[in-house]
């Protein structure tokens, strides 16, 4: 049985062969497994005997399945591991061992090797035939995982074809696909065993290949992790962890000393945290890197942060505020002083939207000073601080020494202490505009997090100007975005029950979004503008959910109801909204204003497609 299957027998076969029963097979599994219905696998069926397409690949190219999942199914009724190829995954100088018409022929790539084994791609894994050959032409033990056909002969063609210099890919990429700028001087010591193997090719290759790949992928961070098999490398793509690859085992120690001497960092040091930080090239521009370790049970592990200027929205138009909102955060940033906080989890985007604020206000005519920890990209006309805590150089401290440098403008990365919040506060007052970073849920919620910290409420009153909430969502991916019915529970939790039967978007999953359905993120963001009542309020020490209340009656929108709206046009799932937003019990249940009719009949007359696609989650 291939991963697609091929033309439905005729009746009349007396001795079908292996090859004409496989759409019969590949039916029965996805059928028994709920993943399609008599319906869908008869109408394919039908299809499939006037196109000649297989049949896998019909229901993949329809929408109906994705690819890992097609593979999944198969694999387990094979009871083989299945994989959906992509780059990463497979060592593209392997290719050479079988050469590409004979790889074409057996449909099989080689995908890596450990020691005398190698695994090897196929669309019929439990080939006895072609595993024979296979050893016989590398010599080496076959390990056969299935994949999709099209799958393999895609990599193949690619790798073979000029894509990739099979021959020289390896063995040149640490001089020219990745250079380290700063590097770490030696001194002539004798050299250890771990020395020699990190220094080593291989191991250089491999970490390479790791930091050219994220760069390539636009990953926001790579994570190099011990395991009891040897050493998992996973990296982070629009929020998300999906393995990278696997090294064979035995080389995890080389690896993490590897990373650790181009970030200058204490390679006999493994019992205590460390930072480095490092500057490559790939993709002909700099890429600055910072790496942390830290020690586990099983060893140490690494993540290490990428910071590509390349992925840094730096103008607000680009961000993905709603109009009404842009228009009022930039209102709020041109007031000649006081506070404006940015709030929002880790990982939010708080750093990008504060510099895009930067971006928006900073001039010749200008005294821009930010101090932040750490300092993750740089901008020009702005004087910038890294904060050292080790030495004393902390935030507190720093912010009283940059008000005796004449400051208009003021960024401080984060308000951690009470000391920081009233120290930015008092700038605030005197006539300085201050931007800022907090950890709380909402925008209101930002007001409760400084009085917590000791904050006075009569200075929060006057000091404060705005402040944004706001978290990242995942978008379509625009190359398998279809039409979906959300689950009346999804419905419910967005305030949308008026809008039960009618279609949203989200997507199918394709080799481009790595079978997600999302590519890309884009921010949601709830807008607080501290209005004069919102300032008594503040004055007279009002709980956050009356701040709220008083925001919907200004027609200000919430995280939820700013999510929604994305959904609405399409631009993300409802589901995903959902994943990222808060449901505060004090927040109204109604859907936001205009959802339930005017977005609603925007959305199109009522999809008629798959019954089973109802209710679907994204």
């Amino acid at each position: 049985m291939t991963a697609h299957g091929s033309d439905n027998p005729g009746p009349g076969s007396e001795q079908p062969s292996r090859r004409a029963a496989r759409p019969r097979m590949v039916g029965e599994v996805l059928l028994s497994e709920g993943l399609i219905s008599e319906d869908q696998l008869s109408v394919a069926l039908s299809e499939q005997r006037s196109s000649g397409m297989k049949l896998g690949e019909m229901l993949v190219g329809q929408g109906v399945i994705s690819g890992s999942t097609l593979v999944r199914s198969l694999a387990n009724a094979l009871g083989v591991k299945g994989v959906l190829l992509r780059h990463g995954l497979i060592d593209p100088a392997l290719l050479h061992l079988i050469g590409a018409e004979e790889a074409e022929r057996l449909v099989a790539i080689p995908m890596f090797r450990v020691h005398g084994t190698l695994t090897v791609a196929m669309a019929e894994p439990q080939s006895l035939p072609a595993i024979d050959r296979l050893r016989e032409l590398t010599g080496m033990e076959i390990r056969s995982v299935l994949a999709l056909e099209d799958n393999i002969l895609e990599f193949i063609r690619k790798y073979a074809g000029g894509d990739v210099d099979v021959d020289a890919f390896l063995t040149s990429l640490a001089e020219s696909d990745v250079e380290v700028v700063e590097r770490e001087r030696h001194d002539d010591g004798p050299s250890t065993d771990l020395d020699q193997m990190v220094e080593g090719s291989p191991i250089v290759n491999l970490v390479n290949v790791a930091l050219l790949t994220a760069v390539k992928d636009k990953a926001s961070d790579i994570h190099i992790e011990p395991d009891k098999r040897g050493t998992r490398v996973r990296y982070r793509i629009d929020g998300s962890l999906r393995d990278l690859m696997k090294p064979p085992p035995g080389i995890h120690a080389a690896v993490v000393s590897r990373v650790k001497i181009i970030g200058k960092m204490d390679i006999a040091e493994k019992r205590l945290p460390q930072e480095g930080r490092v500057r490559i090239n790939a993709e002909g521009r700099e890429i600055d890197l910072r790496v942390s370790s830290i020690p586990t049970l099983l060893g140490e592990k690494l993540v290490i942060r990428i910071l590509d200027k390349q992925n840094l929205h730096v103008r607000m138009q680009d961000l993905g505020f709603r109009e009404e909102a842009l228009d009022t955060f930039q209102r709020v940033l041109r007031q000649p002083h006081g506070l404006v906080l940015v709030t929002g989890p880790t990982g939010s985007g708080k750093t990008t939207t504060l510099y895009s604020a930067l971006d928006l206000l900073r001039s010749p005519e200008r005294n821009i000073v930010t101090v932040e920890d750490p300092v993750e990209y740089q901008l020009d006309m702005v004087n910038q601080i890294q904060v050292h805590d080790s030495i004393g150089l902390s935030f507190a401290r720093t912010l009283r020494s940059i008000l005796r440098q004449d400051p208009d403008i003021i960024m401080v990365g984060e308000i951690r202490d009470e000391e920081t919040a009233r120290v930015a506060v008092q700038a605030a007052l005197t006539g300085h505009g201050v931007l800022a970073t907090l950890h709380t849920n909402d925008a209101p919620g930002a007001i409760a997090r400084l009085v917590d910290m000791g904050v006075e409420p009569y200075l929060l009153s006057a000091a404060v100007n705005g402040v944004v909430a706001q978290r990242l969502a995942r978008t379509i991916c625009p190359s398998c975005t279809t039409k979906y019915y959300p689950s009346e529970r999804a419905l419910a939790d967005a305030g949308l029950e008026s809008m039960v039967g009618r279609p949203f978007r989200k997507g199918g999953g394709c080799n481009e979004c790595h079978d997600t359905g999302f590519k890309g993120r884009m921010g949601i963001y709830e807008m607080m503008e501290v209005t004069p009542e919102i300032r008594r309020m503040v004055y007279r020490g009002a709980p956050s959910h009356e701040l709220r209340e008083a925001l919907r009656k200004n027609s200000q929108l919430g995280l939820r109801e700013e999510g929604v709206r994305l959904a609405i046009e399409h631009r993300t799932s409802l589901e995903e909204v959902i994943r990222v937003t808060h449901n505060d019990e004090d927040q109204p249940d109604s859907p936001p204003k205009g959802a339930s009719s005017e977005d609603a009949d925007a959305l199109g007359p009522e999809h008629h497609g798959d019954p089973d696609e109802r209710g679907a989650a994204a």
